[in-house]
């Protein structure tokens, strides 16, 4: 289940996201994510991916989309970068990350996640998440890069694109 730091802050809930799909192989917290979005939340994978799927799920189908694979994989996803907007109860926060298979190997994957958040008066919600990985034609911007970042992607991926 979520804890109190995860809901109280966008620090919190943003690392929270990070943490709980990050990990070896094996279930991951799925109470906790579910604590994290509002009900009815959207998840929306931008791109094609091989063998995932694609396209506006809820948090049920994420869950039932990406389990199998974090179930048969080490994966941990951290934090680059990030760029927040907030208005009154409301945060778009823009989140480049990497992806790698052990907490020290080298990173694999990059991409960018488009969170929005809306506080109730209590504590944060996610609403919405999109995202997108780097691909050859498509890098993460230097912004959103810490230290400027190496280019990842400068050619055809030596295996399929995870979307996770």
């Amino acid at each position: 289940m979520a804890q109190e730091l995860d809901l109280e802050s966008i620090d919190g809930i943003v690392a929270a996201v990070y943490e709980v799909i990050s990990g070896p192989a094996g279930e991951r917290d799925w109470d906790r994510e579910r604590a994290l979005f509002v009900p009815g939340a959207r998840l929306v994978p931008s791109g094609s991916v091989a063998g995932m799927a694609t396209g506006v799920m809820d948090l049920e189908g994420y869950i039932a989309s990406r389990g199998p694979y974090f179930a048969a994989h080490g994966i941990w996803e951290t934090e680059i970068a990030r760029e927040v907007f907030e208005f009154g109860s409301f945060a778009h926060v823009l989140s480049s990350y990497e992806m790698r298979h052990a907490p020290d190997g080298p990173a694999f994957l990059r991409g960018i996640n488009s969170i929005q958040l809306s506080h109730d008066g209590r504590r944060w919600w996610i609403v919405s998440l999109v995202w997108d990985n780097e691909r050859p034609g498509l890098v993460v911007p230097g912004e959103l890069l810490r230290g400027g970042g190496e280019i990842l992607m400068d050619g055809p991926p030596s295996q399929p694109p995870v979307a996770v």
